[in-house]
């Protein structure tokens, strides 16, 4: 196994769900594919996607909703089965 990062393509404001009455896109223990949306990035009232960056299964969310990040910041942990 190994631990790979899904990381912010830029700065913004991280979200984990697209409504603020949805669910979050990814939990804990969720199986992903490589292209999946997984949380979505703020920037002057637009959003970008975030993908998963591979096949695999999250095992920790590293940033808190509506948090402040970075370009290139690690804001999900993903298990890979090699």
């Amino acid at each position: 196994m190994t631990t790979e990062y899904v990381t912010a393509p830029m700065p913004g404001v991280f979200y984990r769900r697209p409504d603020p009455d949805d669910p979050p896109l990814v939990e804990v223990g969720d199986d992903v594919t490589e292209g999946d949306k997984v949380a979505l990035i703020g920037v002057m009232k637009n959003f970008h996607d975030v993908t998963a960056s591979h096949d695999g299964t999250v095992t920790d969310v590293l940033v808190d909703n509506e948090a402040e990040i970075e370009a290139g910041q690690e804001l999900i942990e993903l298990t890979i089965d090699d």
